[in-house]
């Protein structure tokens, strides 16, 4: 007859529940796994197969009841953890989204806007194509797998139940999302300048002709050359693109650095 103790039951309890607190709060808030096109059930699944994947790999725990003080403080602390991995990976897509945001703004189409699931808010058309386009670039890259080896790496570099997370937790995050935005912003750069170039040449030619009609005539320019000159650079937004999800692969296991003083 096997027989088991209640602290052996507890062990294996809390070797699975700590892991997977981590690993869910990760799946439901990481890009592209927490597209609403992504049912939930999936998700669900998807997180249980990672946690038997990687508790195998999760170094041993202290011998903590689940539902102690103590317990329940580590499974908010893990689920603080995965949130905050995620959230720098969503700065990225944020910052990739401020760019088109920009480009949009700039050509006039700051009006032209429509539903978006993903982040369940209405977002520019232009800002959609491009985070649409860093999407497949972001999955032709195996992104989705470089999340989850980071996810793995997070509990070598990340132990459960050690004193991991600090008050500067929040401070690096900012710090990070301020890298990424910078990084994005500069994704922009080409349209938005094409476009104040363009602006300024609008400007002078109606000082030179006042009776032209700027307004019927600057859109369809300022709209053409913004078109114009986005599908002229996206074939050359990979290499950026790539440079900016290193950063946030970087990033996700920083975060959690102390900051020097």
């Amino acid at each position: 007859m096997i027989s088991f103790t209640s602290a052996e039951l507890n062990a294996w309890i809390a070797a699975f529940i700590f892991p997977l607190v981590r690993i869910l709060a990760f799946v439901a808030a990481a890009p592209v796994f927490n597209n609403a096109a992504v049912p939930r059930r999936v998700r669900l699944i998807l997180g249980l197969a990672l946690s038997a994947a990687i508790i195998p790999a999760v170094p041993a725990l202290p011998p903590i009841e689940p539902a102690s003080g103590i317990g329940l403080a580590i499974l908010a602390q893990q689920l603080l953890i995965g949130i905050a991995l995620a959230t720098v990976m969503r700065f990225v897509f944020a910052g990739i989204g401020l760019a088109g945001e920009l480009m949009s703004f700039q050509m006039g189409l700051g009006f032209a806007t429509l539903y978006d699931p993903q982040s369940t808010a209405q977002t520019g058309v232009v800002a959609e194509v491009v985070t649409l386009c860093a999407t497949m670039v972001f999955l032709a890259l195996n992104g989705h797998l470089l999340m989850i080896a980071g996810l793995v790496e997070s509990f070598q570099s990340i132990p459960i139940a050690t004193p991991s997370v600090s008050a500067g937790l929040w401070l690096n995050l900012a710090e990070a999302g301020a890298k990424v935005f910078s990084i994005g912003l500069l994704l922009s750069l080409p349209v938005v300048i094409a476009l104040m170039i363009t602006n300024l040449a609008l400007s002078i030619l109606s000082k030179a002709a006042p009776q032209l009609n700027l307004m019927a005539v600057g859109f369809p320019i300022t709209l053409t050359i913004g078109l114009g000159t986005l599908a002229l650079t996206l074939p050359y937004m990979v290499p950026p693109l790539t440079r900016i999800f290193d950063e946030g692969f970087r990033l996700m296991l920083e975060v959690f650095v102390p900051i020097k003083p």
